[in-house]
């Protein structure tokens, strides 16, 4: 019932071989998903670095807010 049989052994090396595998392309999945994550976020950083950020002002004829200083016109 417990004997050791070519194929018994063969089909365990198979499953841990499998296994192995499947447990080493998650892991290799997770970390090339954090690594485009953290390009993404490295890309957004300088993006906001680059922009500025203005006050709004609202104008006092038609309501809209235009940035602060700049030439609006009602139309």
């Amino acid at each position: 019932m417990f004997g050791f049989s070519f194929v018994k052994i063969l089909f365990t090396i198979a499953v841990m071989v499998i296994v192995w595998q499947v447990f080493k392309r998650l892991h290799k999945r997770k970390y090339s998903i954090k690594d485009r994550m953290g390009k993404v976020k490295r890309k957004d950083q300088v993006s906001d670095d680059q922009s500025q950020v203005e006050d709004m002002v609202k104008c006092p004829d038609c309501g809209a807010y235009v940035p602060e200083g700049s030439n609006h016109t009602c139309t």
